[in-house]
This record gives structure tokens, C-alpha cells and sequence, in this order.
């Protein structure tokens, strides 16, 4: 495997202030890409910046909410007026507005949706534009979720936005195959503020701040690990390694990185003629519907006490 040398490239890293943004943009800084730095809070913005240069890397913020066609335009251009270029975008600007289905309200959804599924869309446009322009090929690396996968209870707009994003990065790919970008879709599993409000994960997250190491059964039986567990297959998409890597939904988490497969149909029969609902009654328990599909993201297997 060649060394993964990033120099000379430019990389946009939407939400990269704090959490898995910030380390996403940390690992390409750290492998020579200079970093636009986004996030909606100016002071966190620079003390991310900060921390990047203080470690060797260059970075740069741009401080606004992704979703507009207006904002991911300055994000690019950001990084052509400091940089010259964009090589990297990966968009990982999120919010959640969780609720069940009968209490979500019109506000939930629409800003759920504006900041993941049309920031990614928007951001995602205007880098394919100028990595087109500039004709030497880029990566898009798009941040999807487990509850784009399988669904979530209580994240109608969260799980809707992340499924569409992994819909985009296997439209994209192909779209964009031939101006050689490549376009992927990650899945992440990390301790984060999200992921510590949950109850069984909570003390170990505790006792991980405290110093302490996360067990195996979480790093490799839930692929469950720090925010710069899930960084390294940022620059490695990036570079010329995975040149070949595109249209793909790739897990990534604790000591785990898992290929996702594409929905596909798994069993089918036929009617000569067609069906009516009868006929369906009659076949579907022994035919299609002999082993229908699970839903939602499993729980953890703690090990007994």
C-alpha cells in the first residue's frame, strides 16, 4: 500500500468543529491536505483551526449553516481563494430533531432535512463544479448513518435524509465517473454527544473520558470507538489508493470497517398472467414472505453480568 500523501490538495469538511467532523479534518490536515474548517459557531470554527495548525496542518474557517446554494458556494470558493483548488469535500454537517412520527412537526423535518439531505446535495454541486472546471478529478466522501441502513425509531427525518445520501453517492458515482471524482458513502459509528445520550453505551463513553480503553466486544463486536477511530478512511478515500473506490457505503467504527451491500431483491415468483390479491394471499407465506426483512439498527450485545 503506498504511503497516503495528501500535499497539494484542498478539502472542504462541512460541521468539522467539533466531534467527527473535527477529526475527519484533523486526519486529512495530518496527511497534507489543506482544510476548510465549517461550522456555525465562529469560536469553535477557529479553536478547531487552531488545533490544526498547532499540530502541523493548515486550515482555514468559513462560518455558516450549510443548505443554501449560497453557503456552499462560499465554502468552496473559501477554499479556492486560500488554496487555489478543491480536491476533498466531505459532508458531514448535521442536526437531529428526533421525534415519533405523530409528534414531529413540519419545522423537525424541513430542518433535518435542509441541513443533511440538501446541504449535502448543495455542497455536493458546487464542488462537482469546480472539480469538473479544474479537470484533474476529486473526492466526494458523503457522511451517512446506520439509520439510513436499516431505520430508526424516532428519526422519520434523520433516517430519510441519510438513506438519500447513500442514494446520492451511488447516482453521483456514476454521473461523475467520468470527470474521474470519485463518490462514496461512509457510515460511522463513534462516541459522540448523540450517541452518549444513550443509556447502555453511557458509561463506557464515562469511563473512555476517564482514560479508560473500550472493550473489545464494543470496538470490534459493534465496530464502536472514538471519533478518530472513524478518520482514517477519510484521506485514504481521498487518495490515490481508493481511485478505484466509488458508489460505495462503507461502515467504520471502533476496530471494525465493513462494506454495506446495495438494497437487492433476495426472492421473487411468478404468475403467468399477473397476480390478484388472492393469488398473493396464497403464495406470499411460502414464497417472498417466508423471511421478511428485519428493521432497524440491532442492539448492542453486552456481554452478562
Amino acid at each position: 500500500m503506498p504511503s497516503i500523501d495528501l500535499t497539494g490538495k484542498a478539502a472542504v469538511v462541512t460541521g468539522s468543529g467539533r466531534g467527527l467532523g473535527l477529526a475527519y479534518a484533523h486526519a486529512l490536515a495530518a496527511h497534507g491536505a489543506s482544510v476548510v474548517v465549517n461550522d456555525i459557531d465562529e469560536a469553535v470554527a477557529e479553536a478547531a483551526v487552531k488545533s490544526i495548525t498547532e499540530a502541523g496542518g493548515t486550515a482555514v474557517a468559513e462560518v455558516v449553516p450549510v443548505g443554501t446554494t449560497e453557503a456552499a458556494e462560499r465554502l468552496v470558493n473559501r477554499a479556492v481563494e486560500e488554496f487555489g483548488r478543491l480536491d476533498i469535500l466531505v459532508t458531514n454537517a448535521g442536526i437531529l430533531r428526533d421525534k415519533v412520527l405523530w409528534k414531529m412537526t413540519d419545522e423537525d423535518f424541513d430542518a433535518v432535512i435542509t441541513t443533511h439531505l440538501k446541504g449535502t446535495f448543495t455542497c455536493a454541486r458546487a464542488a462537482a463544479v469546480r472539480m469538473r472546471e479544474q479537470g484533474e478529478g476529486g473526492t466526494l466522501i458523503l457522511v451517512g448513518s446506520p439509520a439510513g441502513q436499516r431505520g430508526n425509531f424516532g428519526q422519520t427525518n434523520y433516517a430519510a435524509a441519510k438513506a438519500g445520501i447513500a442514494a446520492f453517492a451511488r447516482t453521483w458515482s456514476m454521473e461523475l465517473g467520468r470527470a474521474n471524482i470519485t463518490v462514496n458513502a461512509i457510515v460511522p459509528v463513534a462516541a459522540t454527544a448523540m450517541t452518549e445520550t444513550i443509556p447502555a453505551f453511557a458509561p463506557y463513553i464515562e469511563a473512555m473520558k476517564n482514560g479508560e480503553p473500550l472493550p473489545d466486544f464494543l470496538r470490534k463486536g459493534e465496530g464502536f470507538g472514538t471519533p478518530e477511530d472513524c478518520a482514517a478512511l477519510v484521506p485514504f478515500l481521498a487518495s490515490e489508493a481508493a481511485r478505484g473506490v466509488t458508489g460505495q457505503a462503507i461502515g467504520v467504527g471502533g476496530d471494525k470497517v465493513a462494506l454495506w451491500s446495495h438494497p437487492h431483491e433476495i426472492a421473487a415468483v411468478y404468475a403467468d398472467g399477473g397476480w390478484t390479491p388472492d393469488t398473493l394471499a396464497d403464495v406470499w407465506p411460502t414464497s417472498v414472505g417466508a423471511e421478511l426483512q428485519s428493521v432497524g439498527i440491532p442492539a448492542p450485545k453486552f456481554p452478562e453480568a
